[in-house]
């Protein structure tokens, strides 16, 4: 068993996953793991996951040491029926708490768990969560989806380039079936983000979120699903970026590696 002092935190089963432990915390937190059959099959979950990222952008995925500051949510462990059904009241709401509130991490996390993140952590790892809150309050707006629309592109790019500390390039993403529909200046970790929007010939909607936080640690591509919405994340420098669309994985992919490909130009 773990010292009461340094308890299991998701950070060092993350940490764990990826193969950063020291050999004493990973006995420590392999000892752990047999005393917790629940987290035990959620690290099975994570590794079978990172399995799924690896081989999806074979391409372009990069394991780097920084790596390990990323904390990300094991995806759905069964299907959840069609995706398109209305969500219930109550996880609206909770879309619109943790978004407005600028999400800490960890709230959404397994009761097992111990031990607070660091502040850069919280940040990278509410990144997925923020994104999906965005789109669950925005995509789904008829009448005002968005503060400057895809006529005022130029203006857009330049306003949200100017909240973020860094020049914006939006992407096209015409090549992969989508329109620009515009975007919004939003919260994202309590500072200023930029959330961009596009949607399809059938009006189907795709969000991108964009945040910055010096203390951000590079990262490969990652993956997350919850609730039927689907989202590939990354961290590249000081910004970080959220593709959200309750699309399949696969034409997520395209729209993703799209945007990465892009925002590197």
């Amino acid at each position: 068993m773990t010292d009461q002092n340094t308890p299991v935190s998701e950070n060092d089963l993350h940490a764990y996953v990826d193969g950063f432990l020291d050999p004493d915390r990973r006995r420590e937190v392999e000892a752990w793991l047999d005393a917790n059959p629940d987290a035990a099959a959620m690290v099975a979950d994570w590794r079978q996951q990172n399995a799924d990222i690896r081989s999806l952008f074979a391409g372009r995925a990069e394991a780097r040491a920084e790596d390990a500051v990323l904390v990300s949510k094991a995806g759905d462990r069964a299907e959840r029926g069609s995706a398109r059904n209305l969500r219930p009241l109550w996880q609206v709401a909770a879309a619109v708490m943790l978004f407005v509130g600028g999400a800490i991490a960890g709230q959404l996390a397994p009761p097992f768990f111990t031990g607070e993140p660091q502040p850069a952590l919280q940040a990278i790892a509410a990144l997925p969560d923020q994104s999906r809150s965005a789109f669950l309050i925005y995509a789904s707006d008829v009448r005002h989806p968005v503060e400057v629309g895809a006529d005022e592109q130029q203006h857009l790019a330049a306003w949200l380039g100017k909240r973020l500390d860094t020049p914006l390039r939006i992407p096209d993403l015409t090549a992969v079936g989508l329109k620009l529909v515009g975007g919004r200046l939003v919260p994202v970790s309590g500072k200023a983000g930029a959330l961009l929007m596009y949607e399809d010939d059938a009006g189907e909607r795709v969000t991108v979120l964009l945040g910055r936080n010096e203390e951000n640690r590079e990262t490969s591509f990652r993956y997350a699903s919850d609730a039927g919405l689907e989202t590939f994340y990354w961290i590249d420098g000081p910004i970080g970026y959220a593709v959200t669309g309750e699309i399949s994985r696969a034409r997520l992919q395209q729209v993703a590696d799209e945007c990465y490909r892009q925002f590197e130009t």
